[in-house]
């Protein structure tokens, strides 16, 4: 299967695990450019209870590289995921 191309003006979003399942997507398209600060309070509104049951646990990537958004004085706040970004949504994973 051949990934979707992402449509112009926006980023790909990945939901693994618990995302997935919230959202009941894999993927979507959100808007680009969008502060990263911001990308939990986006996905807040548009799957309202996520934040707290979903990302206030997960780790984000922006192309594969580990961002941390989460709190008042996270370093990667102010990044802007641009257009064509993959932005991927990974809950915490473990094994037994």
């Amino acid at each position: 299967m051949a990934p979707v191309k992402v449509p112009s003006g926006h980023f790909s979003i990945l939901y693994f695990a618990a995302a997935s399942s919230f959202t009941g997507k894999s993927s979507e398209h959100i808007a680009a450019p969008l502060r990263a600060g911001s990308l939990f309070e986006e996905l807040e509104k548009k799957y309202p209870g996520m934040e707290a049951k979903v990302l206030a646990s997960c780790a984000v990537t922006v192309n594969l590289d580990y961002i941390e958004i989460d709190g008042g004085n996270a370093p990667d706040l102010d990044l802007v995921i641009q257009e064509g970004d993959e932005v991927a949504i990974i809950p915490p994973v473990s094994s037994g």
